[in-house]
Parts: C-alpha cells; sequence; structure tokens
C-alpha cells in the first residue's frame, strides 16, 4: 500500500511540476542513485551498483536529450559535454568498479544542480519585480474610481 502511495505521490508532483521543477528532480534522481550506485561500489555489492549507476545514466541522458539548441546553441553544446562527461563517468564506474569515477559525475552534477537552484531563485527575483500592483494604477483620464463589474 505504501509503495502505491509513493508512486502516485510521485506522479502528481511530476504532473504538476513547472519545467524548472523538473529540471530540479531530474537532478536530484541522479544525484541520489549515482550516490546509492557509490555506496554500493563501496560495499562491494556490484549488482546493486550497476542497478543505481545505470539509473543514474539513464537519467543524465534525459537531461542531454532535453536541450533545445534552437534557444541557445552554444549553452547548450557546453551543456551537453557537461553531461557526457558525467555519463561517461558513470558508465566508466560500472565497468571499472571506479569510486572515484562516480565522484567526478557527482561533482558535475551538484555542481549543476546549484547553478540550476540560482537560475531558478533569480528568474523567480525577476518574476516578482515585474508584478504591479493594478490596484494603484490610475489610468489617464480617470477619475481613480474603482470598476465595477456589476451592470
Amino acid at each position: 500500500m505504501a509503495v502505491d502511495s509513493n508512486k502516485t505521490y510521485l506522479r502528481d508532483a511530476v504532473m504538476t511540476a513547472s519545467p524548472e521543477q523538473l529540471q530540479l528532480m531530474l537532478y536530484d534522481g541522479a544525484i541520489r542513485f549515482a550516490r546509492q550506485g557509490r555506496d554500493a561500489l563501496e560495499a562491494k555489492d556490484f549488482e546493486t551498483a550497476f542497478e543505481r549507476l545505470s539509473r543514474a545514466q539513464k537519467i543524465v541522458l534525459e537531461m542531454q536529450q532535453g536541450l533545445n539548441f534552437d534557444v541557445d546553441r552554444e549553452l547548450c553544446e557546453r551543456m551537453s559535454g557537461l553531461y557526457m562527461f558525467a555519463y561517461r563517468k558513470l558508465v566508466d564506474a560500472c565497468c571499472q568498479h571506479a569510486v572515484g569515477d562516480v565522484d567526478d559525475a557527482l561533482r558535475v552534477l551538484e555542481y549543476e544542480r546549484q547553478t540550476w537552484v540560482m537560475l531558478v531563485d533569480k528568474l523567480l527575483k525577476l518574476d516578482a519585480s515585474q508584478v504591479v500592483d493594478l490596484s494603484t494604477q490610475v489610468p489617464a483620464g480617470s477619475t481613480g474610481g474603482a470598476l465595477s463589474v456589476e451592470g
């Protein structure tokens, strides 16, 4: 029962999230699975390590495939390079059982997550500063009286 309610909660969270929140969820998932894979490698549990690192790899590929090169080609090329670096490090970690490769991927993913959070915060502040209090706006030639919707 708890598993079903967790899946329902996750589905609802994803379905109602903004694009910015979805990107943050992807970073969080990739980081979480990479850390779990790292822990499994340290414990010599290679089956679990493979499964968790593979999930992190899939998320990183999803982020890479979601880049929109039509918006800003140069930025997307840079981001694609970072994602491919992290992806290759996660693959190498699976193949070579190398914790250091997971650490390299995690450094990139955690840094990019922090950057994403700063960007979202900045966008929210810009949106908030552009909100205009309509009650203080008086159209030219108006007496300043309240508008009525009633007939």
